[in-house]
């Protein structure tokens, strides 16, 4: 890893990366593509270290709360997380403030910070986003071979629920003639139901794929899939969006099953729940007043 002293952490639609590149190995990830000019070496972590101080004066000067958003380019919980803690710093921030947060993870390590994001929901929101992209837990190492499993991020999606803090899933990627079977998605979806999943987030059955993306991909196929960077140059090409063939049968699935079981489905409707900030002392002060009128 290598330390920077950044000079903003907070993007224009109030989502924070703490770190920059990661170590979980995942051999799909979109972040590796040459379009976001990183100038280092993916696995040589940029670490900003003077992130919490930048959302500390950023959030001490916004007129409004709302919810701060992170994990989108960057999992806040990689490996050197345990040890930094610069995501359970700015977490306290975030507490301190009355803002909500909303955190997309992979890792069951965010398991160390649920106390700090009790408090948050008690006061705002605070949902957890998790990332589910096979039951089959052989190919899961071979996908993301330094990720927590699925069966650890299932758990911690129950605590989650537990501790009645939302989570939403994220189920993506589907791989085309690898991990986008009925059986992998129905089992998938088993999870959620069991999990008590509050909504589910899925694009299309299938993988994007950029420059500097595509390569690290089909080098991986290469070496656990013997033929398929053949199969998909064939089929694909240099397609930025590679979908399943099965993506318009299966979405239905999806939705059906978000239909049936009560779980929130759409891009816009979930995306629209993540970005709406609570203030819960706030509603509980407007029903001891109409109480009052009584």
């Amino acid at each position: 890893m290598h330390k920077v002293k950044a000079k903003g952490i907070l993007s224009a639609s109030n989502g924070i990366n703490i770190y920059r590149g990661c170590l979980h190995g995942c051999i799909y990830c979109d972040s590796r593509s040459d379009c976001y000019q990183m100038k280092h070496k993916f696995e040589d972590i940029e670490v900003k270290e003077n992130a919490p101080e930048l959302l500390e004066k950023a959030l001490s000067s916004k007129r409004k709360p709302c919810m701060i958003g992170t994990g989108a380019m960057s999992d806040p919980y990689i490996p050197l997380e345990k040890d930094l803690r610069i995501m359970r710093k700015c977490l306290e921030i975030i507490e301190k403030y009355s803002f909500g947060v909303t955190v997309h993870t992979k890792s069951s390590s965010v398991m160390r910070d649920i106390d700090i994001l009790e408090k948050i929901n008690r006061k705002s929101k605070s949902v957890l986003q998790m990332t589910l992209t096979t039951a089959d837990e052989k190919l899961c190492k071979i996908l993301e071979p330094n990720v927590s499993t699925t069966e650890e991020r299932v758990t911690t999606l129950k605590e989650f629920q537990k501790a009645k803090i939302p989570t939403v899933v994220w189920l993506s990627p589907f791989l085309p003639f690898i991990n986008d079977t009925k059986e992998n998605i129905d089992a998938l979806l088993d999870y959620c139901v069991k999990s008590g999943v509050k909504g589910i987030i899925c694009f299309n059955i299938g993988v994007t794929l950029r420059n500097g993306d595509r390569e690290y991909f089909y080098s991986q196929l290469d070496r656990f899939f013997p033929g398929m960077k053949e199969r998909y140059m064939r089929t694909y090409g240099n397609s930025y969006e590679v979908l399943s063939p099965n993506s318009d049968y299966l979405m239905k699935r999806i939705e059906n099953v978000c239909q049936n079981e009560g779980i929130m489905f759409g891009i816009d409707r979930v995306f629209s729940y993540l970005h709406e900030y609570e203030n819960k002392y706030e509603s509980q002060n407007k029903q001891l007043s109409l109480f009052d009128n009584i």
